[in-house]
């Protein structure tokens, strides 16, 4: 059975036309979260073998294979440590909502990491938004003052 629930139903198969889904996994100990995103299919370029070329410019199909989806427990490093050392059972696996194509999957995850704080609330194990990474960067209380001064100024 899969660990993943949505609206309290266990997900065992992707809506229909469905390309992934958005997600938040919560510690059941300590409460902290973490918001990701998972398509239901990986893609790959083929390269067509001699008999299919044609004389037009194709030289590859695409190959499209399900992911590791039903398995998956995301991508944070801190976070799979916490569910190797808990246990996953001290998890919750939530999807939020579903995208149609790409592009929609990448914004809902972004819309929920930018309107959750995840980067400057300690109650959220994500340290990146969207597939940038902010390495160098450090969320000091100054960082947080700025951002405050903007929200007051902006209504």
């Amino acid at each position: 059975m899969s660990h993943w629930k949505y609206m309290g139903e266990s997900v065992s198969e992707p809506p229909k036309g469905a390309y992934g889904f958005v997600y938040m996994l919560t510690n059941t100990l300590d409460k902290r979260k973490y918001i990701g995103r998972k398509y239901f299919y990986t893609s790959r370029k083929k390269p067509l073998t001699k008999r299919q070329k044609t004389a037009g410019r194709v030289r590859s199909t695409r190959i499209n294979k399900e992911s590791d989806w039903r398995e998956y427990c995301g991508s944070s490093d801190v976070l799979l440590q916490d569910i190797d050392k808990l246990g996953k059972d001290k998890f919750t696996f939530e999807i939020l909502a579903y995208g149609y194509t790409k592009g929609q999957v990448n914004y809902l995850e972004e819309n929920l990491q930018h309107k959750y704080d995840v980067l400057t609330d300690d109650k959220f194990y994500n340290n990146s938004i969207g597939s940038r990474k902010f390495v160098s960067m450090s969320v000091t209380p100054e960082l947080i003052n700025e951002l405050k001064k903007v929200d007051k100024k902006l209504g």
